[in-house]
């Protein structure tokens, strides 16, 4: 059953195209899962339909070569430079599209097709269980406040009274230097309370601009 196609490395137009066409067929399993298994971008689903086919090409056509060793890792190299940008969800997936085109490459088409069913059922899995997903407890709080009004303390019992933690990160000045815009890290006794704790922050700030929400995420952080 998981035995190669291609027998003392010969090929043939038959078992090449069965190759491609498994390749094209797995890579598109791939991309329908990564679309829907959460927030997808599309050129990295588009990426994922083709990549195991372009893994299996270039694994056909240096099999038996030396230079088979030297294009997989020239291939798997291409991840670090896709990695700078990407979440490891998405890395992860390329890593999937590539390990199933390498098992094509080298014939064994019932194992990459074993590859695509397990790991794509353990995906699944995973994502219907919210495994490793959790609600981000700190939440980011922008505090406009004229520039005659000292910041120092003057939300400290508030802080105390909503909030388990809170940390000033940075002010600047907005509106042509007229007002200071504080930038805060917070996490909330009871997120519930959020409309209460913003209601009185505004009878200290003057009725100014409030925002409080979830911290936003680095694009390039894992």
């Amino acid at each position: 059953m998981l035995s190669s196609i291609f027998h003392a490395g010969t090929f043939s137009a038959a078992t090449v195209a069965a190759a491609m066409a498994s390749a094209l067929v797995l890579g598109i399993v791939i991309a329908v899962l990564y679309k829907n298994s959460a927030v997808h971008i599309g050129s990295v689903t588009t990426t994922l339909a083709v990549l195991p086919l372009l893994v299996a090409s270039v694994i056909m056509i240096v099999n038996g070569n030396l230079g088979t060793s030297v294009a997989v890792l020239g291939a798997f190299g291409l991840v670090r430079f896709r990695s700078a940008p990407g979440s490891a969800r998405e890395i992860g997936f390329i890593f999937f599209a590539m390990a199933v085109g390498l098992a094509v490459g080298m014939g064994f088409l019932s194992l990459a097709a074993l590859i695509t069913l397990v790991i794509g059922v353990a995906i699944t899995g995973l994502e219907k269980m919210h495994f490793g997903s959790e609600v981000p407890k700190e939440r980011e709080l922008r505090i406009t406040i004229p520039e005659d009004l000292n910041y120092h303390g003057i939300f400290e019992d508030l802080f105390q009274q909503y909030t388990k933690s809170a940390y000033l990160e940075r002010v600047k000045t907005t509106n042509m230097g007229t007002m200071y815009e504080l930038s805060y890290r917070v996490e909330l006794r009871n997120p519930e309370q959020d409309q209460e704790f913003m209601d009185a922050l505004r009878c200290r700030n003057g009725n100014l601009s409030i925002l409080l929400g979830l911290v936003q995420r680095d694009k390039n952080e894992l």
